[in-house]
């Protein structure tokens, strides 16, 4: 049996551990024991991407931001669906621990090499208010984002659901993956005044009996420029 590998670890504001592993060529962001980020997250990850892009594929200049950087599963499918060479992709990411991770241990990953890909380190509701209309697409998973201030999912903060519907273009979308069905969110983003549609997809599409996972794809009113 392959051994588990501890490449990097560094400390969250609450002072849990994170922990980035490499087992069989495989690598995961761990907290804990319990894999937030890796192949137990990937396929929702590039899913995401793939719904949430799809729209703007014949946009010349399509803009994604992106709440967390993780492994840059979302950003790396989110790349390969929109080649434009004018895409903008913004990855709100507060820690630098893992864009360095990125550049010492993924060197040929997107986050690295795309001259598209540029980093922010704000990704609460200041990072999105001063900037109207001016997504196509903002992109999160809910156990891979930053948490909000207060600790919890960045959805859960009115605020920042706020600064998002105001940070889209009309006709943009907010699209969330997590690993568990939950009601509140959708009532939460119809609230904001989202029209909201959802999706599941399995945990692994190799697996005899996967676990379906949620995909809210949340649509700002208006017609996509």
């Amino acid at each position: 049996m392959k051994p588990r590998i501890t490449l990097a670890e560094t400390t969250l504001p609450d002072d849990s551990p994170l922990k980035l592993e490499e087992h069989d060529g495989r690598m995961s962001l761990v907290i804990h024991g319990q894999q937030i980020c890796g192949p137990a997250t990937r396929s929702t990850e590039e899913e995401l991407a793939r719904l949430a892009c799809a729209p703007f594929r014949p946009a010349r200049q399509p803009k994604l931001w992106f709440a967390g950087l993780g492994l840059g599963q979302a950003l790396a499918a989110a790349a390969d669906e929109l080649k434009q060479k004018r895409a903008t992709f913004i990855v709100a990411e507060p820690m630098d621990d893992l864009p360095r991770w990125h550049r010492e241990f993924l060197p040929q990953g997107v986050f690295a090499t795309d001259g598209r890909v540029t980093r922010e380190s704000d990704c609460g509701p200041a990072a999105l208010t001063s900037r109207e209309g001016e997504f196509h697409a903002i992109l999160l998973h809910l156990e891979v984002a930053p948490a909000s201030e207060s600790g919890k999912p960045l959805p859960d903060d009115p605020r920042w659901l706020s600064a998002a519907f105001g940070a889209l273009q009309p006709g943009g979308l907010l699209a969330i993956a997590g690993s568990r069905p939950n009601a509140r969110l959708t009532r939460t983003l119809r609230r904001s005044g989202f029209d909201v549609a959802e999706h599941s997809v399995p945990s692994s599409p190799n697996a005899r009996r996967p676990r379906m996972l949620p995909i809210w794809l949340a649509r700002k009113p208006g017609r996509v420029e």
